[in-house]
């Protein structure tokens, strides 16, 4: 029973951490684009995009721990990859099209 255990330990421990860098990649993804790329590909401005995922990844990593079971999966964690998985797989793209010249 106590490998049970401790695979949930790191495996929630994993998972807490790749999901902070999930939300740090894509904060800073969002950070270094530049601002007249984001209305040019009909998309949120820069700093809505800043503010949602700044605001959703603070509440996504502090009401989310691997020390405390079930947590990683609250509400406010899945809002937060959720906002980010649309950055990364939506806003990204376009706004990197842009912005690089291509």
């Amino acid at each position: 029973m106590d490998i049970v255990n401790q695979l949930y330990y790191w495996t929630d421990h994993v998972l807490y951490y790749a999901l902070i860098a999930l939300r740090l990649w894509a904060l800073a993804d969002c950070l270094i684009r530049k601002s007249a790329a984001f209305p040019a590909v009909d998309k949120l401005t820069k700093p809505a995009w800043v503010a949602i995922l700044l605001v959703s990844g603070l509440l996504g990593t502090f009401f989310s721990s691997p020390y405390s079971p079930g947590s990683l999966i609250s509400v406010f964690s899945l809002a937060s990859v959720i906002a980010a998985a649309i950055y990364l797989a939506d806003v990204r793209p376009a706004v990197r099209e842009i912005s690089d010249g291509r």
